[in-house]
């Protein structure tokens, strides 16, 4: 009886978690922050002429601590560099690279980077990107940004065929991930996926081991419910949240009941997670509408921590000092915001660490 021919199968290509990549969390040593710089104007209708200069702002403030990258578009480039020059930005760390953006919000169709730790090779990982769910298109320029990033840092690069913006998850570093189901599970990003097919996606590219899940976003926030404006590490073994003391403001339901599950969460080492709260500013609003301003929006960088403000003294005083016992020896940044979300995200919604 003849034999039957054999068939060779493609090998398939191991997963960055199978050779020894994991996200890093935001508190480890960075190489630099990227930004995306603003030009569209309807994402702040009546108010865009503020943001270049807030942008600036922004990147004066991280350049004191580390490099700062910008993809900006080359006839935006001039005018940028003349707007971090007068903002006091340390021009020695200011990078410009000529990556077109349809929009500013890095954090989301920026690459998430991972590392070896064990080579210390540093690679971009590249989700698809569909403008949280396809709401303002089009966003084909920011959806190509990792694979630029990737090409121009000659970086090895890992694709995934799923929707995942930056902000709408949150690591320690030591195997756990934050999420919502709000988020992850809108059938606007992947329905063909269920929740065991998301978190396999979430370890195999990543390098996680437990994904936890909150419910509901804030109010007014247009990504459906992202995570870091809600619940951040700010240790292997500690969570800050966001919390409305107020019972009739319209976040109190939806930060109750995710306080109440991170109460009952456990991380890859089997024990609790130290909880602190962080109360939320007074309600924000702007065009007709409640913008999500909070103060989880806050971005980690080299030795300090900026946080997002909103002209509210005493609430925005006592967000830096909740936050500065969290960081201790790391400098608190406050970072006058108010201009900023009414396009409806701060400081970690506009940027992307890299990590060292």
């Amino acid at each position: 009886m003849p034999l039957k021919p054999s068939i060779a199968f493609p090998r398939r290509a191991a997963s960055p978690d199978e050779i020894g990549f994991r996200f890093p969390a935001e508190w480890e040593p960075q190489e630099a922050i990227w930004l995306s710089w603003p030009h569209r104007r309807a994402t702040w209708p009546g108010n865009f002429r503020l943001i270049p200069g807030k942008f600036a702002e922004i990147v004066a403030r991280i350049s004191r601590f580390e490099r700062v990258r910008i993809n900006c578009g080359a006839k935006l480039q001039p005018r940028a560099q003349t707007l971090c020059a007068r903002a006091g930005a340390d021009l020695a760390r200011v990078e410009f690279f000529t990556h077109p953006t349809n929009d500013a919000w890095c954090r989301d169709h920026g690459p998430i980077f991972v590392k070896n730790d064990r080579t210390r090779e540093v690679a971009v990982t590249d989700w698809t990107y569909n403008a949280w769910g396809g709401k303002y298109p089009p966003y084909g320029a920011d959806n190509a940004i990792p694979r630029r990033i990737a090409a121009k840092l000659q970086l090895r690069r890992f694709t995934r065929a799923m929707v995942l913006e930056g902000g709408s998850i949150d690591v320690n570093g030591a195997g756990d991930l934050l999420t919502t189901e709000s988020c992850l599970l809108n059938p606007n990003r992947n329905p063909t996926l269920t929740k065991p097919g998301i978190e396999r996606a979430l370890r195999e590219m990543l390098g996680v081991r437990r994904v936890h899940w909150l419910g509901d976003g804030i109010a007014g926030d247009d990504t459906d419910g992202h995570i870091d404006d809600l619940s951040r590490f700010f240790a292997t073994d500690g969570i800050v949240t966001a919390v409305e003391p107020n019972s009739r403001d319209a976040n109190y339901g939806a930060l109750r009941a995710n306080r109440e599950r991170l109460a009952s969460l456990r991380g890859a080492d089997g024990k609790r997670f130290r909880i602190v709260e962080l109360p939320m500013p007074r309600a924000c609003h702007g065009a007709g509408q409640r913008l999500p301003a909070s103060y989880a929006n806050f971005l980690i960088i080299n030795a300090a921590v900026l946080v997002p403000t909103f002209r509210q003294p005493r609430r925005d005083a006592g967000a830096c000092e909740v936050l500065g016992g969290c960081f201790p020896g790391r400098e608190i940044v406050p970072v006058d915001c108010s201009d900023l979300i009414r396009g409806l995200g701060t400081l970690h919604c506009i940027s992307q660490q890299q990590p060292a």
